[in-house]
């Protein structure tokens, strides 16, 4: 089932255009990530599904009553202000001790409640936004580059915490990134973006695409360097895919 279609989006601002022609659509469950040069308009297509833009062109179409959870770019959060992370979890609309405990578990962290939020690590601070977009158990969890400021294995830990929620939770998501290097193997579909959508498909259909080549150079080898369990210390070792030290501290 479509949770969410947009159908030949423009949006221009003054006489540029941003998005032209753009159309995309998430189904239930899938783990979809957008990635795209800066200034590619990856957040104002974000920006268009969420109804906070109102396109020039196009439409967009989400299921009825649909829930959306939402993952800012690293929030910035006055750090002489005094905000514990459980006061933190009643924005907008308070929540229940339990709800809260259950909603940080998901996210990957045990007993920080009454820390101080300028105290986290880059790490702790997003699995704190993660937790609070999940209170509403969303159907649609969007992250806008919610991994950026975190190093390679803060990344990934907080990737695979994607996983387990999309499993647990049943939820779709929609990734925004162009850290190219921590584009997941467990995306359903990667879709390329440069003002119009360039190329789609399965992780390794794209990154072997020319359009995918010809945005992003062969910086990355030219291909995306995919994330996979069995990924970090080679196939030669035997034990390669039961022990991670370096990921599992989301900090």
């Amino acid at each position: 089932m479509s949770l969410i279609e947009a159908r030949g989006i423009d949006v221009r601002q003054g006489r540029q255009r941003v998005l032209h022609g753009v159309s995309l659509r998430l189904d239930a469950g899938e783990i979809v990530t957008l990635v795209g040069p800066n200034g590619s308009g990856k957040t104002t297509l974000l920006r268009v599904l969420i109804g906070a833009i109102r396109p020039d062109g196009g439409s967009v179409t989400r299921a009825q009553g649909l829930r959306i959870g939402y993952v800012p770019q690293k929030l910035h959060i006055d750090p002489t202000m005094p905000m514990t992370v459980r006061r933190f979890l009643d924005l907008p609309a308070r929540v229940s001790n339990a709800a809260a405990r259950t909603a940080l578990a998901q996210a990957g962290l045990s007993d920080v409640s009454s820390r101080q939020m300028a105290d986290l690590s880059g790490g702790q601070f997003q699995r704190v936004l993660l937790a609070r977009a999940i209170l509403s158990r969303p159907q649609l969890l969007i992250l806008d580059e919610a991994t950026q400021g975190l190093d390679q294995p803060g990344s990934a830990a907080f990737y695979r915490q994607i996983e387990h929620l999309r499993a647990e939770l049943g939820c779709a998501v929609l990734m925004v990134s162009h850290e190219l290097h921590v584009v997941m193997s467990a995306s359903d579909r990667v879709i390329c973006l440069n003002g119009h959508v360039c190329c789609e498909g399965t992780p390794e259909v794209v990154s072997a695409a020319p359009a995918y080549r010809e945005l992003f150079g062969t910086g990355t080898g030219g291909a995306l360097a995919l994330y996979r369990h069995d990924h970090d210390h080679g196939a030669e070792h035997d034990d390669h895919h039961h022990h991670h030290p370096a990921h599992e501290d989301a900090r």
